[in-house]
């Protein structure tokens, strides 16, 4: 035994002369001890990269990395003399900004992601330096819901239609429920125009002009379907949607062409423009 601790010894490389005691193993450069885990402490980086993790499972985002890019961003950007450069510029713009970056965090599926983004939306668009009034104001409201429907390729018209029933007036408080109404309604609206596009792709046949008799079977078809559902909530919509099965279409437009008549044809907008208008003709106008 005593052979092996000195063979121990012997091995054991002895610290060069005047370097004084050994440093502990993961010292800052600095010369104070602690290592890596208490530099991320002591930094506040710990901290923050839970906070980041913590808004990530909170806000479900579809895009991650995107999530945290952004969001380290905007902490860099309100560090200390930011708060002067952000007061040039107009708040209502700015809260509108970051009401609709929360509102597309999350897809609607994701119900309770989907509803926590809403509501910090909510207050984002509610908090203001004056004198608060319960709700949202009606004209940043409405002005969020416009914003929504650019995002996608709903016709001009429709996305107008739809904004006619669920906005209110400028001057209004809007409730959170009547909020979260119009906010997941125009959503649905730029998924339902997606799927109209890709049910156009399967009338047209790659060709760019599909036969205007099945197009109109196919719009009835999808009228039967949105007609028999219950539409208080705007998901219901899709799910009435998706009754359109292979079957379904495929007999409607069998019998669409059995006609031996000859049909002119049916453009991409103009078949748009039909579907999304029985969407909106189901919407429940906010009273």
């Amino acid at each position: 035994m005593a052979a092996y601790e000195k063979r121990r010894a012997a091995a054991a490389p002895a610290p060069a002369a005047g370097s004084g005691p050994a440093e502990p193993l993961g010292a800052a450069a600095g010369g104070e001890p602690g290592g890596e885990a208490e530099f991320l402490l002591r930094s506040g980086v710990t901290a923050m990269v839970r906070e980041a993790l913590l808004k990530v499972l909170e806000a479900r985002p579809e895009e991650p990395v995107s999530f945290l890019a952004d969001y380290f961003e905007r902490l860099v950007l309100g560090g200390p003399g930011a708060a002067e450069a952000a007061a040039e510029l107009p708040a209502p713009p700015q809260r509108l900004a970051r009401a609709l970056w929360y509102v597309r965090l999350a897809h609607h599926s994701h119900r309770t992601a989907f509803n926590n983004n809403i509501s910090t939306a909510y207050e984002v668009l509610g908090a203001s330096g004056r004198r608060r009034r319960p709700g949202v104001d009606g004209r940043l409201y409405s002005e969020l819901l416009r914003r929504i429907c650019q995002l996608g390729a709903a016709p001009q018209e429709v996305a107008a239609a739809l904004l006619r029933r669920v906005q209110c007036r400028d001057h209004e408080a809007v409730p959170f429920d009547v909020f979260r109404y119009g906010v997941l309604t125009c959503f649905v609206l730029l998924e339902f125009v997606a799927k109209a596009h890709t049910l156009y792709d399967v009338l047209d046949g790659g060709t760019g002009a599909a036969d205007k008799r099945v197009c109109q079977a196919v719009l009835h078809t999808l009228e039967e379907a949105l007609g028999g559902s219950d539409f208080s909530v705007p998901v219901r919509y899709l799910e009435a949607g998706s009754k359109l099965g292979p079957d379904c279409l495929a007999l409607a437009m069998d019998r669409a062409l059995q006609e031996r008549k000859l049909s002119a044809s049916m453009s991409r907008d103009e078949f748009l423009k039909k579907a999304t208008a029985l969407f909106v003709a189901k919407v429940k106008p906010v009273d």
